[in-house]
Formats: C-alpha cells, structure tokens, sequence
C-alpha cells in the first residue's frame, strides 16, 4: 500500500427520497442484489410499514433504534508478534461501526423463518430495537471476546 498517492475522498451517498436520511440510503445500498435498487426500496419501505402495523410505534425512529442497538463499539483483530497471534481489541471507527451493523442486520434478517424479505427484516428490526435478535447476539459475542483480550490491548498499533 503506497503513501505516494492523495488520500480517496468518500463517495457522497445521496439520502432516500422518503425520510431524507444517508443512514437509510445506505442501508438500501447493502441490500440490493444484482443492482436492483427499485426491490431493495421496496423491501425496506414494505418492512417499514409491517412495522407500524405490528407495533404502532413510529418505523423510523425503530429502525434507527435498532441500527444503532446493532453497532459494535469494539472489535478483535489479529496481530502477530513473536510468532504469536493475538486477538488484540479495538475501537471501532464510526464508518466501520455503522457499515457492520447494517451488514449484521441484512445477514441475520436473511437467515430468519418468517415469509418474504420483507417480514423478516421487519422482525429483526423489532428485536433489535428490543435488544435482542441474532445482530445485537453478533455485537454481544465481539464485545465479550474483546473483553476476554483486554490483557493484549497494549499490542495495538
């Protein structure tokens, strides 16, 4: 990896249409298969709307309260010294925490049982907001490894 060349500026992310949010958008872009963008929205926005009738309560402010259940604060990475690896715990960068979390939640929500895609991001949603569900399980494991290597973090660098 060369220093040579100026940094990469990020891509500009333009916000959903519906609630003018990045966050949103960008959750879609994750979900989008084979460049579909129009059935990725439609999912997302048809989960949405299958949370406001199964709880009532606002689907925004749940799927921004689950998003933000499933960010990681800490994560594990190896390092090798001395002809060791350890599992050394970091910081998670906030683009980083953001991007796993959404990745968390599409592939969990993917694994679930309920009827279409729809139903099933709907779900994890709701248990995510909760503070349960196989996403929020994920971060739990991560954090406790983390712990569990607290006595390697002076081999970060």
């Amino acid at each position: 990896m060369s220093r040579r060349r100026g940094k990469v500026e990020p891509r500009k992310i333009t916000p959903d249409p519906v609630y003018n949010d990045v966050q949103v958008a960008k959750f879609i872009n994750c979900l989008m298969l084979s460049g579909e963008k129009s059935v990725a929205e439609r999912l997302f926005y048809d989960a949405l709307e299958l949370i406001q009738k199964k709880t009532g309560n606002d689907p925004y402010t749940t799927f921004r309260e689950a998003l933000e259940n499933a960010k990681p604060q800490v994560e594990v990475k190896s390092r090798r010294v001395g002809g060791v690896t350890y599992q050394v715990p970091i910081e998670v960068r906030p683009e980083r925490r953001l991007a796993l979390g959404i990745r968390w939640l599409i592939r969990y929500s993917r694994d679930r049982n309920e009827k279409g895609m729809a139903a099933k991001l709907a779900a994890e949603f709701i248990e995510a907001q909760k503070g349960t569900g196989s996403a929020i399980k994920k971060k739990e494991d991560i954090r406790k490894m983390a712990e569990a290597n607290k006595a390697f973090s002076h081999y970060r660098w």
